[in-house]
């Protein structure tokens, strides 16, 4: 099953690297999270290498921040150091850092 699944992550990272820089890590995204946090989350924006995404509420904002290094080095293996920050955005909630505590 690994080899598919490295396989797979070559295509995608492949694919990726022939998008527009600020479109790639937002389609990058369902790949680095996975499926069941893809299923309830959506990446807004990239900018100035910064990746929006909006999550649920602040329980999953707060609970997706220790992924955070994961997530960095997930998309360094795809598209290279291009995602500097993930931020989470609770839906209709004001944009807040990943790590910044209410």
């Amino acid at each position: 099953m690994e080899p598919i699944r490295s396989g797979l992550r070559q295509i995608m990272g492949d694919f990726l690297k022939t998008q527009p820089a600020q479109d790639a890590p937002v389609l990058a995204w369902p790949v680095v999270c996975g499926a069941d946090i893809a299923a309830r989350t959506r990446a807004l924006e990239f900018s100035n290498g910064r990746l929006t995404i909006e999550v649920p509420d602040t329980t999953w904002r707060h609970q997706l921040a220790a992924f955070i290094p994961r997530y960095i080095s997930g998309f360094n293996e795809l598209l290279g150091p291009v995602v500097k920050e993930v931020y989470f955005e609770a839906a209709g909630k004001r944009r807040l850092a990943a790590n910044e505590r209410e």
